[in-house]
């Protein structure tokens, strides 16, 4: 064999086995330097848990979760059977402390109730008022009318906001949305208020008519509402306004012009003149 041809193919094998080495040792490198990712065991729900459902371990189940754990996830089933759900787990999803009541409060309605607020019932006209069209988790404003004492009995009935921007915690019994989102015929509806606002309710519900009337949940801004009296709607029932485009528009009353009386002996004539305002 050509000693030339040699040396080459000498030379390509010393090559070829130098950059093996090297990518060799790269990739190890690499594989050493990545580790694998720690997986904490956190506890998770084993099927759908509803509002006011009270966890046993059957409903539980232990999943691996890669990297760190979400805050205040569970990792010991004990500390979650028996607690109330007081928002909605899914199958599969890791329980966090703040979606359950605190321990010893059991579930329902009662454990759905922050600290420090209350859950008052208001009974609801079935015509009139929100019931059939108000569903748990919406936020309502409340209405109270009735004849003040001390006030002119003349003004009629008066009409005051005395609520706004309160959560309904149930609609009759339930305390959850039904799965299509479909309202019912309710007469009592229970609202999530502090300990002064049930006071407010508990007055108005004995001594007057209360209405609740739907909100948007994103609107959230207090309004300053002016209460509103029977005789303010028929104030200027008794003036004449005809129609106009764009609104109603009063006729105001022409002026009468000046009048002069002019005596020219045994002749005596009168002469009209127009006012400023009517040449306007």
């Amino acid at each position: 064999m050509n000693r030339r041809l040699l040396t080459v193919l000498l030379l390509a094998f010393v090559i070829a086995g130098g950059c093996a080495l090297l990518v060799y040792r790269v990739v190890g490198n690499r594989m050493v330097a990545a580790k694998p990712m720690a997986t904490n065991k956190v506890v998770a729900a084993s099927t759908n848990l509803q509002i006011g459902t009270v966890i046993s371990a059957a409903d539980l189940t232990t999943v691996a979760f890669a990297g760190t754990p979400p805050k205040d996830a569970i990792l010991n089933p004990k500390d979650a059977i028996g607690r109330g759900v007081i928002s909605a787990i899914y199958q599969g999803e890791p329980i966090v402390d703040n979606r359950l009541a605190p321990k010893g409060s059991g579930g329902g309605l009662a454990a759905t109730i922050p600290q420090g607020m209350r859950a008052c019932a208001v009974r609801v006209d079935e015509v009139v008022g929100v019931a059939g069209f108000v569903t748990p988790g919406m936020r309502v404003d409340v209405l109270v009318s009735g004849n003040p004492p001390g006030e002119n009995p003349a003004q009629g009935t008066v009409t005051k906001t005395i609520l706004q921007n309160i959560q309904v915690l149930s609609a009759g019994t339930d305390i959850q949305k039904d799965a299509e989102g479909k309202p019912k015929q309710v007469q009592v509806v229970n609202l999530l208020v502090t300990p002064e606002q049930a006071q407010e309710l508990s007055l108005a519900a004995n001594q007057y008519k209360i209405q609740l009337v739907l909100r948007n949940p994103l609107d959230t801004k207090i309004a300053e509402v002016r209460s509103t009296a029977t005789g303010a709607l028929f104030a200027n029932a008794g003036d004449p306004a005809p129609m106009h485009r764009g609104g109603i528009r009063r006729i105001a009353a022409r002026p009468k012009p000046y009048a002069i009386v002019i005596s020219n002996g045994t002749s005596i004539t009168t002469e009209k003149f127009p006012t400023l305002e009517a040449k306007q």
